[in-house]
């Protein structure tokens, strides 16, 4: 019995457990920024450029942009398997398929075969942006939901500052080692988060939609603190468990079709996000190709987003070599930077006005920066440069970490690896996309190009403004009302049987035999940054009795 109670004394539970969770969590979306970055200090490596004998234009686009059709199969493909195996076991094989991607870039002998690690990488990187989010918000408290969101995106920027850093202090190795080392990092960072998932407590809203109620109250139990007796505890699993059993009764089969039918509004809402996104942001196409031409005033090479080649920008821009890198590493801290405050901001101001002042400063400063390489004055090269920072600050603290957030928050459990799934393949369609569109975008109508996303920042202004509800600390399983759909009588009928049932089980819900940790709930530092409390004791599910 001593014994026992040790083991449960040592396990982590409460706030601990939610912020490591959260910490390897982010692993994966780190994974994803670093290889987003990785390539771009890589291709400019004089090793490089020598081992693959001076690759053209098109190999070094092709070894690059091969990564964003791995990525899009496996997004959709993620769907079903995080339905299947769960989302633990999908970052776990996410991480592998990483960290096996990763090796075969690292000892390519030739130029197939980097295309296919970075295939395989990029399948890696397809089931982790899918799955991460979806993960995150099943273990997160409602009113720190947001908030943990956009920690991970920070910390998917900081693995894209950490790749180009990289790359720059190992620019100073004078043989191949230069480019392999820092591809060879992937590899660490994804078995050392395979490993750690192993460790990570599967998603209880997954387990008790497959029916592994003692597992599932369990991981609840941890989160609240350890405390089997805990009444709020037992209600987020009697509230969860309700919400499963009420859409099982409904009969409706878990396919694509069905989810298209019936949630067809969130679908759409949460693939237009991941659209905007691009088509607003485009993680930085219009920086590399403005930067290039405002400071050089020569016509931009194709160049698809700036996390893959911002460094060859630099190089249009006067800066050579590992000079080029170094810049790429200072504007990599800034846009760190301007993540930090939805920290704090999101789930106290909302979703909707951070997307809508986001869009109206990134539409404000793509406008400027086209006006001024219209009158192409001698004040254009530094006026383009401050435009710069103000979209690069705006895209970090409001369309960069937003659709990652509202997406998984939005679908509901039956089909949220689904909806989540499509969310992710359309971020990489449209990122596929606009980087085609870039360069032939930038010939026919030249600055006109900044102007245009401008005009889809007002688009998204539009559609969020009118369209998308707030989701600020609003429980999972209460999305329907937030979105107000309504219910035929029978289904009604069906949902009061179920609602009653489930209340009169809550008195009788079985703890699991978990010893009493002796544990504090004192506020934590996350917790007084965030504000409130993250021990979930303040996790107050809807009933049809108040």
């Amino acid at each position: 019995m001593e014994s026992q109670s040790l083991r449960s004394r040592s396990r982590l539970v409460g706030q601990p457990l939610l912020y490591a969770i959260s910490v390897f969590a982010s692993l994966g979306v780190f994974l994803f920024g670093y290889d987003q970055g990785v390539m771009s200090g890589v291709i400019t490596g004089p090793y490089f450029l020598k081992f693959f004998n001076d690759p053209t234009a098109l190999e070094v686009g092709t070894m690059v942009a091969v990564l964003e059709i791995g990525a899009f199969i496996t997004s959709v493909a993620a769907g079903r398997v995080g339905d299947i195996i769960g989302r633990r076991g999908t970052l776990f094989i996410g991480a592998v398929v990483f960290a096996i991607g990763g090796a075969i870039q690292t000892f390519t002998p030739g130029f197939w075969v980097m295309v296919v690690g970075r295939i395989v990488a990029g399948c890696g990187v397809g089931l982790l942006s899918t799955i991460v989010p979806i993960y995150q918000s099943e273990i997160s408290p409602p009113d720190h939901r947001g908030a943990l969101a956009c920690m991970e995106f920070t910390v998917n920027v900081f693995g894209y500052a950490t790749s180009v850093w990289l790359d720059y202090f190992c620019s100073f190795y004078e043989s191949d080692l230069a480019w392999r080392v820092p591809l060879s990092a992937q590899c660490v960072i994804g078995i050392f988060l395979a490993v750690g998932s192993l460790a990570m407590p599967e998603s209880p809203r997954w387990l008790l939609d497959t029916d592994r109620d003692e597992e599932g109250m369990r991981v609840i139990v941890d989160l609240h603190g350890g405390d089997p007796d805990d009444v709020t505890a037992k209600a987020e699993f009697a509230e969860i468990k309700e919400r499963v059993i009420f859409e099982r009764e409904s009969g409706e089969a878990r396919t694509y079709a069905v989810m298209w039918n019936r949630y067809k509004r969130r679908v759409l809402l949460a693939m237009s996000s991941q659209a905007f996104a691009q088509l607003n942001g485009i993680n930085g196409t219009c920086v590399v190709s403005l930067l290039s031409k405002a400071v050089t005033n020569v016509l931009a090479p194709p160049l698809p987003v700036i996390s893959y080649y911002a460094p060859r920008v630099f190089e249009e821009a006067g800066w050579v070599g590992r000079d080029a890198i170094l810049m790429t590493g200072i504007n990599a801290i800034i846009y760190v930077l301007s993540t930090i405050p939805p920290w704090y901001l999101v789930d106290r101001w909302g979703r909707r006005v951070i997307l809508l002042t986001g869009a109206v400063v990134m539409g404000v400063a793509l406008a400027a920066t086209g006006w001024w390489m219209y009158i192409d004055v001698p004040q254009t090269p530094k006026a383009v440069v401050t435009c710069v920072i103000i979209y690069n600050a705006a895209f970090g603290y409001s369309w960069g970490p937003l659709p990652w957030l509202y997406p998984p928050e939005i679908m509901p459990l039956t089909v949220r690896a689904k909806g989540v799934s499509l969310s992710t393949a359309t971020n990489w369609a449209f990122n596929f996309l606009v980087g085609e569109m870039t360069p032939v975008l930038q010939e026919v109508i030249e600055w006109r190009l900044y102007p245009m996303h401008g005009f889809f920042c007002a688009c998204s202004f539009v559609v969020v403004y009118f369209l998308y509800p707030e989701t600020k600390g609003v429980p999972l399983e209460e999305m329907d009302a937030v979105f107000g759909e309504g219910m035929s009588y029978e289904e009604s009928e069906r949902q009061s049987l179920v609602s009653h049932r489930s209340r009169r089980s809550r008195s009788s819900i079985v703890p699991l035999p978990i010893s009493k940790p002796q544990i504090s709930h004192g506020s934590g530092f996350f917790s007084r940054l965030l504000g409130g409390s993250s021990d979930r004791r303040n996790y107050e599910p809807i009933d049809g009795d108040e």
